[in-house]
C-alpha cells in the first residue's frame, strides 16, 4: 500500500511525496490505522524504522481535518521526549509533514531563553514537542494550558519512565480531556518499564511490537575489537586515516572522555566535534548541525545523543567506550544503518569492559563478531604514533584474547 492510497489529507500526501516517502515502513503500516481509530498504542520497533512519522502523520491529519482555519484555540497534542536534541529533531519532522496544512507545531526545550518560546506559545500552536523540564516551567507560569489536549505521545518512552518521569506523566494525564489518546513509542522495553507503560494506557491499548530476533537492524554489521583502554585513541585515529570518506559517531562514557578524545584527535590533525550535557544548548545544536551538514567527519558523543537522533548518512558508529547499560548499545548502533542505508558498528573493548560486553551479548542473544588484531594491524596503527611499543601492544592483545577464551571455557 502506498501513502497516496491512505485516508489522509492531500496536503500531507503532498508533503510526503516531496520528502520522498512513497510507501510506509512496517511500523507505519501497523500503527497509523490504530492511531486514526483513536486507540491507545504501545509500539516497540528497531531504531531507524520510521517511528516518528508513524505517529506524526495521523496526528497532523486528525488536527488538520478538525480545523476550519489557521487559528488555534489551544494545544491539541503534546509529544514528550527525554532530550533537547530529540525535541528539536522531532519538531523538524512535524514541521516538514505539516507544511501546506493549517496545523502549527513547535519544539520547546531548555537551555535557551524562554521569552521567544513564550511568544510562540501565545501566538498559538496545535502540537507541542517538548522536554519535561521546560514544559513544567511554563505550565507553572501559566503559559501552557493542558485542558484541550486530546493526544499525548511519549517518544523513547522507556527512557522517559526509566528517568523517573512517571509522576510527571501522571500529572499531565490527569489534566487532559477524559477521552484523550496515549501513544508510547520506543526501540526497547523491559518488564519493569512495560508495567509502568501499561499503567498509563487504557486496558484496550493496542500493543505493536516489531522486534526480530536481533534487536539491531539487519542493515548494521557490528563487531568488537579487544583494545586496551590507553590504546583506543590510536586505533580510532587509524580507522579515520584508513576510511577518509566515512562519517562517524563515536560514543564515549563521560563528558570528560568526550573532550579528551576530541583533543587527542585534534593533536593528530583530525577535526572532531563533541556533544554532551555540559555544553550549552546553542553549542550542542551548532555541533549537531555542523556534523549533519557534512562540515566535519566525526562527532564524539555521550549517550545524550544515542536516543532517537537521526543524522543523515552516518556510515560508522564506534563504541569507543562500551555502554554500561546493555540496551544503550542498541540505541547507539541505531545511529547508522537507518532506513534502507547500510552501516557499520565497531566496539573497542578493554579488559575492564568485559562484563559490559557479556551483558550486551546476553541482551542481543548472540555473540558479536570479533575482529582479531594482529601484528600487521599494530604495525599499521603505529605508523601514526611513536608513543607506544609495538611489542607491548601485541603482547597485551594476545594476553587479553587468551584470558577471554579461558573465561569463556570456564562458563
Amino acid at each position: 500500500m502506498r501513502f497516496d492510497q491512505y485516508y489522509i489529507s492531500d496536503d500531507i500526501k503532498k508533503n510526503l511525496a516531496q520528502l520522498g516517502f512513497k510507501k510506509p515502513t512496517d511500523i507505519q503500516y501497523k500503527v497509523i490505522p490504530s492511531i486514526q481509530k483513536g486507540e491507545d498504542v504501545l509500539a516497540i520497533a528497531q531504531t531507524g524504522t520510521g517511528k516518528t512519522a508513524a505517529f506524526a502523520i495521523p496526528i497532523i491529519d486528525k488536527i488538520q481535518r478538525s480545523k476550519s482555519s489557521k487559528r488555534t484555540y489551544g494545544i491539541r497534542c503534546i509529544v514528550m521526549v527525554p532530550t533537547r536534541e530529540l525535541a528539536a529533531q522531532i519538531g523538524d519532522v512535524f514541521e516538514s509533514l505539516s507544511h501546506h496544512t493549517k496545523v502549527k507545531t513547535f519544539a520547546l526545550y531548555g537551555g535557551v531563553e524562554q521569552d521567544v518560546q513564550i511568544k510562540k506559545l501565545q501566538d498559538g500552536i496545535d502540537i507541542l514537542v517538548t522536554t519535561p523540564g521546560r514544559m513544567f516551567d511554563l505550565i507553572s507560569q501559566g503559559y501552557i494550558k493542558l485542558e484541550r489536549i486530546d493526544t499525548l505521545v511519549l517518544d523513547e518512552a522507556d527512557r522517559m519512565l526509566d528517568l523517573g518521569f512517571i509522576d510527571d506523566i501522571s500529572f499531565v494525564k490527569k489534566k487532559l480531556t477524559r477521552k484523550h489518546q496515549t501513544l508510547f513509542f520506543s526501540a526497547t522495553i523491559n518488564d519493569k518499564i512495560k508495567k509502568l507503560a501499561f499503567s498509563q494506557v487504557k486496558s484496550s491499548a493496542i500493543r505493536i511490537q516489531l522486534s526480530p530476533e536481533d534487536p539491531v537492524s539487519k542493515n548494521v554489521s557490528h563487531a568488537v575489537m579487544f583494545v586496551e583502554m590507553d590504546d583506543k585513541r590510536f586505533f580510532l585515529e587509524r580507522y579515520v586515516r584508513d576510511n577518509p570518506e566515512s562519517k562517524l559517531v563515536v560514543f564515549v562514557r563521560t563528558r570528560v572522555r568526550a573532550e579528551r578524545v576530541a583533543k587527542a584527535m585534534a593533536r593528530v590533525g583530525i577535526e572532531a566535534l563533541s556533544i554532551h550535557g555540559e555544553k550549552d544548548q546553542h553549542e550542542r545544536l551548532d555541533a549537531m548541525n555542523t556534523f549533519k551538514a557534512g562540515a566535519c567527519q566525526m562527532l564524539i558523543a555521550t549517550d545524550v545523543s544515542a536516543r532517537g537522533i537521526d543524522i543523515p548518512n552516518v556510515t560508522v558508529v564506534i563504541n569507543y567506550d562500551l555502554p554500561e547499560v546493555a540496551e544503550n548499545y542498541v540505541h547507539r548502533v541505531g545511529r547508522t544503518g537507518r532506513g534502507v542505508n547500510k552501516g557499520v558498528a565497531i566496539s573497542f573493548c578493554s579488559k575492564e569492559e568485559m562484563t559490559h560486553l557479556e551483558e550486551i551479548q546476553a541482551f542481543l542473544g548472540k555473540d558479536i563478531e570479533v575482529l582479531h588484531v594482529g601484528k600487521g594491524d599494530y604495525s599499521q596503527t603505529l605508523q601514526f604514533t611513536q608513543e607506544i611499543s609495538a611489542e607491548d601492544l601485541i603482547a597485551d592483545q594476545e594476553a587479553f584474547e587468551k584470558g577471554r577464551k579461558r573465561k569463556k571455557r570456564r562458563k
